[in-house]
């Protein structure tokens, strides 16, 4: 064998590797206007945009809520709404709108996940299942086979800005062991300090809001910068 062959080979498993890193923007936001605002501003630079929906049955805070708005969105983009609100077994034939490519809902939030998954299911419409943060990888662990991906909460869920919880990176790594090839997403405290030991213990799906809408080491919002920030420190 040539010396060239390991070298390409090892450069495919690389770029196969790097082009499943995916950077999603988080609407988090109170109003359906701003929704719409922030999906525009980052359409030129993404896929996926995640919008953050709370209703303060689940959180102790209230963001944007209405499903019905969803038939006024337009976007390019593929939309996957964060579903932040209790009784969803009852609830998610709300959400299951044209739009909507996936729905995440909470573990802790349905008393039978089996009945949100088939309803996805039968609208077409892709599936993942969140875990909040003091919430063991176990809950999940029934379910993967069933799902498109697993979230795991790196904060609080509801505001958006909070700091990343270290533990966060056991519970990726236990979810990659079980599943090495499910796709896993982390949403909060995502920025370009925590985004390598992320995607380092198993993680694909890279869920950020404040870290492109509002970054700290910003004087003025770069959007585009912010993006392309995140996807070289995932990378490096």
């Amino acid at each position: 064998m040539s010396r060239a062959a390991p070298f390409s080979f090892i450069f495919f498993l690389y770029t196969f590797y790097m082009s499943e890193i995916e950077i999603i923007p988080s609407i988090n936001a109170e109003t359906f206007t701003e929704v719409k605002k922030k999906i525009e501003a980052v359409e030129p630079y993404v896929s996926w945009v995640h919008i953050d929906v709370a209703d303060g049955s689940f959180t102790d805070i209230q963001l944007w809520h209405n499903p019905e708005d969803l038939l006024a969105l337009q976007t390019p983009l593929l939309v996957e709404v964060h579903l932040m609100i209790a009784d969803i077994d009852e609830r998610i034939g709300e959400w299951l709108r044209p739009i909507v490519r996936r729905v995440i809902f909470h573990r802790e939030a349905s008393r039978d996940p089996d009945v949100v998954i088939r309803a996805c299911r039968s609208s077409d419409v892709r599936v993942g299942m969140a875990v909040l943060p003091n919430s063991s990888a176990d809950v999940v662990l029934p379910y993967l086979s069933k799902i498109d991906l697993v979230q795991t909460l790196a904060v609080t869920p509801g505001r958006s800005g909070q700091s990343f919880q270290p533990d966060t990176l056991q519970k990726i790594t236990a979810l990659h062991n079980a599943c090495p090839s499910c796709a896993i997403e982390v949403d909060g405290g995502v920025n370009t300090t925590t985004v390598a030991s992320i995607v380092q213990s198993g993680a694909s799906l890279l869920v950020a809001g404040s870290a492109i809408f509002s970054p700290s080491d910003r004087e003025h919002i770069d959007i585009k910068s912010a993006i392309e920030d995140l996807r070289r420190h995932a990378t490096a």
